[in-house]
């Protein structure tokens, strides 16, 4: 392969990730990968002089994150965006009752959450082990 394998594989090298690859990766059309640009601003590649996205690997694990969301958790757009807004700047915030209730299923969610975010990268993983 000329200049654009080696550019590629440079890229990869760098932990930055090209469209196509990201889509692949995530097993998405690269127009959703761009719509969720415009709809969680968390979500921001940098931009090749070329114009080009190129995905860093926090941009690749927000990827895996809205698609779980979406899709096995069945948030909608706006619900994910604030879910994650809210997973952002989180702090202490709750008191008495609420703190209560939110500790007791505490342990079961960050297992699931655990368990999901594990599943997404042993896939990711996985994918860049057959592509050599």
């Amino acid at each position: 392969m000329p200049s654009n394998g080696t550019a590629a594989q440079t890229a990869i090298e760098k932990g930055l990730y090209n469209i196509g690859h990201v889509s692949r990766l995530a097993a998405l059309k690269p127009f959703v990968l761009r719509y969720w640009e415009s709809e969680f601003p968390m979500l921001q590649p940098l931009k090749s002089s070329g114009g080009r996205r190129l995905y860093r690997q926090e941009d690749v694990d927000m990827v895996f994150l809205i698609k779980r969301l979406l899709y096995d958790e069945g948030f909608t757009i706006a619900g994910a965006r604030r879910h994650l807004r809210g997973h952002e700047g989180a702090g202490d915030s709750n008191d008495g009752a609420a703190s209560n209730a939110a500790t007791e299923g505490a342990g079961q969610l960050l297992s699931r959450k655990m368990l999901l975010d594990l599943r997404d990268t042993l896939r990711a993983f996985l994918t860049l082990l057959e592509r050599r």
